[in-house]
């Protein structure tokens, strides 16, 4: 009789390099998760500095049309310098210039405060139709432009730079045309 050996238990579980492949293919899953983030978190930002400029021309518009008498008195730009204090405070009653310096100053305080490093620009051409007792209440017969422009970090900023972190800012421009 022949002795037969009895074979060796085959080896069961996972090897060292089998969990070090795995662990790399996981780490690189994860790594591209982590990018697709970073995307989402920039044009999430975005979307929201474009809404905001969308509700302060809208604001801004609304203002002129409240004030009609003197709407060609908006015309100009409007960024820190004209941000200032209400000229009409605690309640007391505005002229309809003093109005336009009030709409002025506020107005130029909520752009610094929710855009970054914001200008814009108000130009309106036409005028007021009507006689001299209906002035604000007549319409207006021309066009108005409020362009809002806005630093930007975008996804492109600083590829073409040497240098991404000292790259130009990208420059945003909200532009609505309309007729108060």
């Amino acid at each position: 009789m022949s002795s037969m050996k009895k074979p060796e238990p085959r080896q069961r579980g996972f090897t060292l390099i089998e969990v070090l492949i795995a662990l790399l293919i996981f780490s690189l899953g994860m790594m591209g998760m982590a990018a697709l983030m970073i995307v989402s978190v920039k044009t999430n930002q975005s979307a929201f500095l474009r809404t905001q400029a969308s509700f302060l021309a809208q604001s801004m518009a609304d203002r002129m049309r409240g004030n009609l008498s003197q709407i060609l008195a908006y015309n100009g730009t409007y960024d820190a310098s004209t941000a200032g204090a209400d000229p009409c405070p605690n309640g007391a009653v505005c002229t309809p210039a003093n109005l336009v310096n009030r709409d002025r100053a506020l107005w130029s305080q909520q752009l610094i405060t929710s855009l970054p490093n914001p200008t814009a620009v108000v130009a309106c051409n036409g005028v007021t139709l009507g006689t001299a007792a209906q002035l604000g209440a007549a319409p207006f017969n021309g066009m108005c432009t409020l362009t809002i422009q806005w630093d930007e970090a975008t996804l492109a900023r600083g590829t073409n730079s040497a240098t991404p972190g000292t790259a130009n800012p990208d420059i945003q421009t909200f532009a609505w045309v309309f007729q108060p």
